[in-house]
């Protein structure tokens, strides 16, 4: 046992670690014993705790006090207030919109990163605080696969994502051919949501290369690491969906499809198989056909599809291709590829979605129990997709199409965002500000002055992860997490959880929040479900104090290997698909019923890619998850700081298409398009693609007219949904220019909180 293993254990998104407590001050993080890669990500918590950016104290918006409807939000100061004067006032807003308009006009935001512990998730607790009061409009699906969670299950009957994935082990024993469709990026592999116990890039790495041919499909060779010899083959951003078809028509063209997996696992593949041919519409998607869209010689198409029959494929795609526009397409066209081939449900086989996306895609199925407050129904029933809440704001009342259904935005007059950051994660920023001036009040829970904060005009000071107890984990993670508190809250800051459960007294609800307990005692109620949940698949499971003590509990390793589909592969008619046939959906009635949608997979142009490049916006920007930070959180921490310049992030850029813009390594940069622009430092890299530029999310949004002072590349994307069936971001669809940016730099605002004074009399 190591020395460490007796120090008290805590987790973040990016992986448990044990703490040095001394004199009641964090002094040193330590890895988690258990854990082969710890991420270096964990070692910012002693600086961040009482970072001058903490939000020390609840306060309230200047010109909201004085009525200015909104519009300095996002560039005012603050007065200052005590904890029973802030929540006497947030209630008295929530109650009088809930009085003049209805529990329709609440709208409560969240994305969940806020905590890996199931307690204080704040996503949960928004829920719950609303559901107690009487319902609000609430947010569906997600940023990170939205298009997919509500398109796939469509078509397999399930969205396919996280947890149903086929486990490396099998993928290792089994596969021969691994097409990685976006990679399998290192940066990725640090985080998950609920808490890391044990990072595992470097086995599901050692499992897919060497013996199995695996080839890197992405705009970027860095998608995956160049130690692992893997082959890399370049594509245009959006143009997958095109080179999916083409090889599946290879192996029609050839006979070698597998007609018998067809005829009994695949509802109707005809439409699809005479679009292939070109007999649907007198276009044959041959590698000729898709060499003009995707940027890859036909011969190289040709080859690689001749390669796939007659061996074990994973036509495994990275959750960023659906984050564009169509991204549904892909997806789809993966699924057909994988059913012609025959693969879907064989060992090592068949489709995946999220590999490289997240740590625990592909870790045996754990089933770790996890437990967070139990949901009160949301009596309004009204939701919209996550990334359309631009739209809903903007356009009360207006239609829109999602999901197959035709839905009326609802007119919201007050928004509360808790464990959150929609001026990280939505898209075009400067609409998504204009947007924020629109509702009669914003409030927001938060522990560091993020973007959002700063468009809010009540803000309470939240505590972060290491203030308070709770119990982590991912359900195939390994470990369940005793997540100990080993700081005091930061100045005037408390729990989410004792914020609501305030203001649901005031409003009149809170023994329906809290059910008469505070957080520990709905701790205790978790270890008990957790603790019967164990025990009754005959593990021996701990008391809590043990488990506490221990800092962490390991699941058993599952006896089987899980093969994603194997079930209905084996027997489609005893283990049906949730689809209106039971099988694979090639075509869907369903789909064909919506807007542009054949029925089938299709190539449909997404508007903003090379294909539709022109003088004023000739390359196409992606926008990957960043290496030093979840998401943006910590963007200010030594860290990230570190691999920066000048406070900037670093734009990836092909040496041609520098050299053409008379650009060097390490200038200053201007990214700029119709929408916004931002600043960037260049990074000349022969490992992109021409045409295509790289701009990590997550630098702190700093807006000053339409400009972004700093490095977030959403002043640059475009607001708009995936399609009307999945409604998801389409962030990876976007074309900009770049230019050498001669001068200083603007110098950035947000690195300090805004103005914040004493109470007026």
């Amino acid at each position: 046992m190591s020395a460490s293993s007796s120090l008290p254990l805590n987790a973040s998104h990016w992986g448990a670690f044990r703490a040095e407590v001394d004199g009641g001050r964090l002094r040193r993080i330590l890895p988690f014993e258990h854990d082969p890669r710890p991420s270096r990500m964990t070692e910012v918590w002693p600086e961040m705790l009482d970072h001058p950016l903490r939000v020390a104290q609840p306060v309230a918006r200047k010109g909201w006090l004085r009525g200015d409807k909104g519009a300095a939000r996002g560039e005012d100061s603050y007065v200052a207030l005590d904890w029973d004067e802030a929540l006497d006032l947030a209630a008295t807003e929530i109650g009088r919109i809930r009085e003049s308009h209805g529990n329709a006009a609440l709208f409560g935001g969240s994305y969940g990163w806020s905590s890996a512990g199931r307690i204080h998730h704040a996503r949960t607790l928004v829920r719950r605080f609303f559901g107690a009061i009487g319902g609000h409009v609430d947010q569906e699906t997600n940023y990170s696969y939205g298009a997919a969670m509500a398109f796939v299950p469509r078509i397999v009957g399930h969205d396919m994502i996280g947890a149903s994935l086929t486990s490396a082990a099998s993928i290792r024993e089994h596969c021969d051919i691994f097409l990685a469709f976006g990679g399998l990026p290192l940066k990725n592999w640090e985080i998950q949501a609920g808490g890391v116990g044990e990072h595992r890039y470097d086995s599901f790495m050692a499992g897919v290369t060497g013996r199995v041919r695996t080839v890197n499909i992405s705009p970027c060779r860095e998608d995956i690491e160049e130690k692992f010899g893997v082959e890399w083959l370049p594509v245009r951003p959006n143009a997958d969906a095109a080179l999916i078809m083409a090889l599946t028509q290879v192996v029609l063209a050839e006979g070698k499809a597998d007609t018998a997996f067809l005829a009994s696992h695949v509802n109707d593949a005809g439409p699809y198989l005479d679009y292939l041919s070109g007999k649907a519409d007198g276009t044959p998607k041959t590698p000729e056909w898709a060499a003009a869209i995707t940027g890859i010689p036909a011969g190289t198409i040709r080859d690689l599809g001749r390669a796939l029959p007659g061996k074990r494929v994973m036509v495994s795609l990275n959750w960023s291709l659906q984050r564009a526009r169509h991204g549904e397409q892909p997806y789809w066209a993966a699924i057909a590829l994988a059913c012609v081939l025959g693969q879907v449900g064989l060992p090592g086989g068949g489709f995946a979605f999220g590999y490289g996306s997240s740590n625990a895609m592909g870790n045996p199925e754990y089933r770790t129990p996890l437990y967070g407050l139990p949901s009160i129904p949301n009596a309004t029933g009204l939701s919209i997709p996550c990334a359309r809440v631009a739209d809903m704001l903007l356009n009360p009342g207006a239609e829109y199409r999602y999901d197959g259904e035709t839905r009326v935005y609802p007119e919201v007059k007050l928004v509360y965002w808790a464990g959150g950051n929609p001026f990280h994660h939505h898209q075009d920023l400067n609409r998504l500000r204009e947007a924020f001036r629109r509702p009669e009040t914003v409030i927001v829970n938060e522990g560091y002055w993020t973007a959002t904060a700063r468009h809010a005009d009540i803000v309470f000071p939240a505590t972060v992860t290491l203030e308070r107890d709770d119990i982590g984990g991912a359900s195939r993670d390994r470990y369940l997490l005793a997540m100990q508190k080993l700081a005091a809250p930061h100045a005037g800051a408390r729990d989410d959880y004792d914020i609501f459960a305030a203001l649901a007294e005031r409003l009149g609800n809170g023994a329906t929040f809290t059910e008469g307990r505070g957080s520990q005692e709905w701790l205790g109620w978790a270890w008990d479900k957790i603790s019967a949940t164990l025990a009754a698949r005959g593990v021996n499971v701990p008391s809590y104090e043990e488990f506490r003590a221990q800092g962490y509990l390991a699941m058993p390793e599952p006896q089987e290997t899980y093969v994603m589909l194997s079930d209905f592969r084996a027997d489609p008619v005893a283990h049906p698909l949730s689809t209106p046939s039971g099988r694979i959906e090639l075509f869907s009635a369903r789909a064909a019923a919506e807007p542009g949608q054949p029925g089938h997979p299709v190539w449909l142009d997404p508007e903003e890619w090379l294909g539709r490049a022109t003088d004023q916006a000739p390359l196409h920007l992606l926008t990957p998850q960043p290496k030093r930070k979840l998401h943006g959180q910590m963007d200010f921490s030594s860290y990230s700081r570190a691999g920066k310049v000048q406070d900037r992030e670093l734009l990836q850029i092909n040496p041609a298409d520098a050299e053409a813009r008379g650009i060097q390594d390490g200038d200053a940069l201007r990214v700029f398009n119709a929408r916004g622009a931002c600043f960037a430092i260049a990074r000349i890299d022969p490992g992109v693609m021409p045409g295509v530029v790289l701009l990590p999310t997550g630098a702190t949004y700093d807006p000053d007219g339409m400009t972004d002072r700093s490095s977030n590349p959403n002043v640059l994307t475009r607001d708009i949904g995936t399609s009307e069936l999945g409604q998801g971001c389409a962030a990876q669809s976007c074309l900009v220019q770049v230019a050498r940016h001669d001068g200083p730099l603007p110098p950035l605002r947000v690195t300090a909180p805004p103005p914040i004074q004493a109470k007026e009399d």
